[in-house]
C-alpha cells in the first residue's frame, strides 16, 4: 500500500479511536456498563490495528446472509 494511503487509514483510523473514546466516557457517564465495556473494546481493538498489533481483519467473519 502506498505510503500516502497508509496514512489516510492511519488518519481515519486514529479519527475512529478518538471518537470512541468519546462514546465510552458518555456511556459510562449514563452507567450503561455493556455499552462502555463494548466501546472500550472497538477502543481497543483499534489501537491495536493502529499499532500493528493486530491486522485489520483478524478475527472478522462475514455474516451469514439470509436469502
Amino acid at each position: 500500500m502506498p505510503d500516502h494511503q497508509r496514512q489516510t487509514r492511519a488518519d481515519r483510523l486514529d479519527y475512529i479511536r478518538a471518537m470512541l473514546g468519546q462514546l465510552r466516557a458518555m456511556a459510562e457517564a449514563e452507567r450503561c456498563d455493556l455499552l462502555t465495556y463494548l466501546i472500550e473494546m472497538a477502543y481497543i481493538e483499534a489501537g491495536d490495528v493502529l499499532s500493528g498489533e493486530r491486522p485489520s481483519g483478524a478475527g472478522s467473519k462475514k455474516r451469514d446472509t439470509v436469502a
